[in-house]
């Protein structure tokens, strides 16, 4: 949907330490494809979480924040751009 009403939901669901962290990886996806000013505060203070999963999961929705704002054409090109510069 990416909408950001769906911030507070979210950001509740990813806050939960109880809740399944299978539940918080996708609540921080979900976050990183809204991709607003808010969303993004929400992961990066979760960026020490004590979850392996839950605190991977926020790096790559960053970075796919950051997919939402550019202007390329491909998610994830990070090592297609290295291999240009070796």
């Amino acid at each position: 949907m990416q909408q950001p009403v769906a911030i507070a939901a979210l950001t509740k669901n990813l806050q939960d330490a109880a809740e399944n962290p299978m539940v918080r990886h996708e609540c921080a996806e979900a976050l990183g494809a809204i991709a607003t000013d808010d969303s993004e505060a929400v992961l990066r203070a979760h960026l020490a979480d004590s979850v392996d999963v839950v605190r991977e999961s926020c790096v790559v929705a960053l970075d796919m924040s950051e997919y939402e704002h550019a202007d390329q054409l491909e998610y994830a090109d990070g090592l297609h751009r290295v291999s240009k510069d070796i």
